[in-house]
């Protein structure tokens, strides 16, 4: 682990033959760790996530940050580049990820929940899926519902929906997995909001919802 500032740490997390590199922010006196899956192409820089991050801090809530491939599987272009799109593969990084956390002294007695984006919300619908991970609630943003259909059923964490107004194939998804969900749900429909959720005021609606259900669930 390296210190990057106050509370952010450096991390690398082990996944099998591997290492992901991450960002670890434990506020004092939180109450729960919210791990982040980022969509296709993105990172644990991504502008957006730290943005919903620094949302979920101001509620007492810890954040990792991390790659899902590490730099040797990441391509600009090419024969790798499936491997964004192997939604098996990032829900398996997203459990090592949650291993990890519950051995570190920081973490370990914190509940878990997982904040997904588009692709990476599909990864996080899987993982929290599996039986007997104990995650305690999921958020996904513009979540590609469609590459994690067999999971949807199989869902108990309490589980939020958030897509845009105007991302009609994704908000339509959304909303017929959210009608399959056997667990506590909810889908929030963000009006005048594209896929990416760059509108003004947009991505600030995603993270008070997320700080709200986060906060309500891991308890």
């Amino acid at each position: 682990m390296q210190t990057l500032g106050d509370q952010v740490t450096a991390v690398t997390i082990p996944a099998g033959h591997i290492s992901l590199e991450g960002h670890l922010h434990v506020p004092a006196l939180a109450h729960g760790l919210v791990l982040f899956a980022h969509g296709s192409g993105s990172s644990r820089n991504s502008a957006r996530n730290q943005r919903v991050a620094e949302c979920l801090h101001a509620v007492g809530l810890a954040t990792l940050l991390f790659d899902l491939l590490s730099p040797a599987e990441e391509p600009e272009a090419g024969y790798n580049a499936r491997l964004r799109f192997d939604i098996a593969l990032l829900a398996q990084r997203l459990r090592h990820a949650m291993h990890w956390a519950r051995r570190q002294a920081e973490t370990a007695g914190l509940l878990v929940g997982l904040f997904g984006a588009s692709t990476g919300a599909a990864a996080a619908l899987v993982a929290a899926a599996s039986e007997n991970n104990g995650v305690g609630a999921v958020v996904a943003r513009g979540g590609r519902v469609d590459l994690a259909s067999d999971a949807i059923p199989r869902l108990r964490a309490p589980t939020m929906l958030i897509v845009g107004g105007n991302d009609e194939t994704t908000a339509v998804a959304n909303l017929e997995a959210w009608a399959r969900l056997r667990c506590a749900k909810s889908i929030e429909i963000i009006p005048g909001a594209g896929h990416l959720f760059e509108e003004p005021g947009a991505l600030d609606n995603v993270a008070a919802l997320a700080a709200r259900w986060f906060s309500e669930h891991l308890r």
